[in-house]
């Protein structure tokens, strides 16, 4: 078995963009994978252009040795292109090696561990009322873990300025009031994006109710681990951390050191399965929860699940297509085939590959427009974090 093509489909579709890699092999088995680096696909995209060179010809089962190549077969290893074009392949392959052997992928992974993944809600808001209003639908339709996505600038005069002071004073407040709406027994957390200095997070932490938050997610950037570190030592509300990391080695000082409590694996980033499951097991030793950041499509998801499906310290997988909001990431044209939620959970299928379809006529039949993500600045004019 040989892989004779790997072919690239930038999208625009719902909310956002996407790239869908197919590799194709000679006995008419093919596998569907999917870039995380939303923003950069065409550089994703070179990448992959780069590794077909040398996998043209291949045999699509020897995903270790192929992984292995892909990384250390240029002199600058790593990093998030080369990292997003070897997670698309490395999916793909999977996808393909499976159906060869007619079992699920799972079972390329060690085997299942739970019959169904549960999910948590983003929700994504920009004012108070929005805050609430969906948080109510979700609760009401049998969601029980929330993670809150502040767009709150966007309602303001200037959506294009973010005042982290602003913010924060407004945030805790609305924070607040939803806890005490719902109650103590909905698992809650929010995340910042990145957006905030570490004193800006501890004012943050400390303006709210111990207990109404279970966790935050990335308020700071994250290249510094000793920042996060300092942090850590600041404020008692879990974290969750990792949906930018693109490698085990990235992951690894804030596992070993304890920094995060919820690892927030990308399997469309990190490197694939391949990758992503070192990385669970990495999280295994220190008892941390994988927290799987899932904002592409079904491709994404449908891998997500087989490496949830896997692990045993898996918390939730993350879901933007929920009863109260609908970014349309999923849309059925482009995939006619693909993980149906029931409730709040996906089940875990026991077919061979990912079970999703790609329409690539349609993907070939529209012009793809890159996009940039908003730019943010303060009242100064100086550039910070979306």
């Amino acid at each position: 078995m040989r892989i004779t093509d790997i072919k690239t489909f930038p999208i625009n579709i719902g909310t956002g963009i996407q790239l869908v890699v197919k590799i194709e092999t000679d006995e008419n088995i093919h596998g569907w994978g999917a870039s995380g680096l939303s923003g950069r696909e065409l550089a994703v995209v070179g990448a992959i252009q780069h590794f077909k060179f040398f996998l043209i010809g291949r045999d699509p089962r020897q995903i270790g040795a192929l992984w292995q190549e892909m990384y250390r077969g240029q002199y600058f290893e790593g990093g998030r292109v080369l990292t997003a074009a070897i997670s698309a392949i490395d999916i793909a392959l999977h996808d393909v090696k499976s159906k060869v052997l007619e079992i699920p992928i799972y079972d390329l992974l060690g085997g299942k561990q739970r019959d169904y993944v549960e999910c948590f809600a983003s929700v994504r808001f920009t004012t108070k009322e929005e805050l609430l209003h969906y948080s109510r639908i979700l609760v009401k339709d049998g969601w029980n873990m929330l993670r809150l996505a502040p767009a709150e600038f966007e309602s303001q005069k200037d959506p294009g300025v973010f005042e982290p002071r602003t913010s924060i004073a407004l945030l805790a407040d609305w924070v607040t009031e939803l806890r005490k709406e719902i109650g103590s027994k909905i698992t809650m957390g929010i995340d910042y994006h990145t957006r905030l200095s570490i004193p800006e997070t501890y004012s943050f932490i400390q303006r709210m109710p111990k207990g109404t938050l279970d966790f935050i997610e990335e308020p700071i950037r994250d290249e510094n681990p000793e920042a996060y570190k300092s942090l850590r030592q600041m404020v008692d509300v879990p974290f969750a951390i990792g949906e930018e990391f693109s490698s085990k080695w990235q992951f690894m000082p804030f596992i070993e050191q304890n920094i995060t409590q919820f690892a927030r694996i990308d399997v469309c980033n990190v490197g694939g399965l391949t990758e992503a499951k070192k990385v669970a097991a990495m999280a295994e030793t220190h008892y941390i929860d994988l927290m799987p950041h899932n904002p592409l499509g079904p491709i994404c998801t449908a891998a997500t699940i087989q490496l949830a499906a896997s692990c045993p310290n898996f918390s939730w997988l993350e879901e933007i297509n929920t009863p109260a909001q609908y970014m349309g990431t999923n849309a059925p044209e482009f995939y006619p085939e693909q993980p149906i939620l029931e409730g709040p959970r996906y089940k875990v299928s026991d077919l061979p590959g990912l079970g999703v379809t790609f329409n690539e006529q349609l993907a070939l039949s529209k012009d793809f427009k890159p996009i940039e993500i908003p730019r943010l600045r303060k009242n100064d004019g100086s550039l910070t974090n979306w």
